[in-house]
């Protein structure tokens, strides 16, 4: 159950635990995501260090976790009270090869540390994008494992054409194309290996209805304890659909590039991965 350690929140209620326990965590949007990362990590990975670069409430780092049970995973968040939060459930949950730290992504210090490193619709939050993917970059062994997810540009409303995606507070851009992400990740070193786009059409419509619920504030937390096992059920459905040509989620998969002795940077960075889909 994606997010069940939740029901170990000090600051829930005992209500609220239940609930938890019962469906897991009641966010459609991240849900969705965390299913997504699932599908998308590469099979055969055995990492020893894994980093969750913007690890929010810890679902997904928990996630990676249960995952990669011998490998050293870190989840990293710029608040202090995610982070808190996130030690405590690890405490009561007895997981023990998790651990939190708070930071921002562009000011890692961990040089060649990391094999895999997951960053799940963060970038959108950071005026300087670049220069923080260009550090979790640095975080990554030569060869390591990246995988990006930020969301697209354009996204199709139920029954609307393509439009841009909507506002959410604190994001300082609405999304990338993906053509943006690609020539980002080449800039910074990484050759892509694969891409794509994720949600489909029932997916984004649980999503949207439940942003029009919550406004990602957690407002009307009643009324979307009674609609979410319904929406939950409606993504979950969705989730065996392709995601829809203009999915509201862009990804990549790539690898820090290996730079070869005498080799320039510029050749370090040049190019695309043979198994990269345009």
């Amino acid at each position: 159950m994606i997010g069940r350690e939740q029901r170990f929140h000090p600051a829930y209620s005992l209500i609220e635990r239940a609930y938890i326990s019962i469906f897991g965590v009641p966010v459609v949007g991240l849900r969705i995501r965390a299913r997504n990362l699932l599908r998308l990590l590469p099979k055969g990975l055995k990492p020893s260090a894994v980093l969750d670069a913007g690890s929010g409430p810890g679902v997904i780092t928990f996630l990676l976790a249960r995952r990669y049970p011998e490998a050293e995973v870190v989840g990293v968040d710029i608040l202090e009270s995610e982070i808190d939060a996130s030690c405590a459930i690890a405490r009561r949950a007895g997981i023990g090869n998790v651990s939190f730290q708070s930071g921002r992504i562009g000011e890692l210090s961990w040089k060649d540390h990391f094999d895999l490193i997951i960053c799940i619709d963060i970038l959108e939050h950071i005026q300087d994008d670049r220069a923080a993917l260009a550090n979790l970059v640095q975080c990554l062994r030569p060869g390591g494992t990246l995988l990006l997810h930020v969301p697209s540009l354009y996204r199709r409303y139920p029954f609307a054409r393509k439009r841009i995606n909507f506002d959410v507070p604190t994001h300082v851009r609405p999304g990338y194309e993906m053509k943006q992400v690609l020539a980002m990740a080449r800039e910074v070193g990484l050759t892509v290996l694969d891409s794509g786009r994720t949600f489909s059409f029932l997916e984004m419509l649980a999503n949207n209805v439940s942003y029009l619920i919550t406004r990602a504030e957690k407002r009307n937390k009643a009324f979307y304890a009674l609609a979410f096992p319904f929406l939950n059920l409606m993504a979950l459905i969705g989730g065996w659909m392709p995601p829809d040509l203009f999915g509201a989620g862009t990804w990549i998969i790539a690898e820090r590039r290996i730079r070869r002795r005498g080799q320039s940077p510029a050749m370090a960075v040049e190019g695309c991965g043979k198994r990269c889909r345009r």
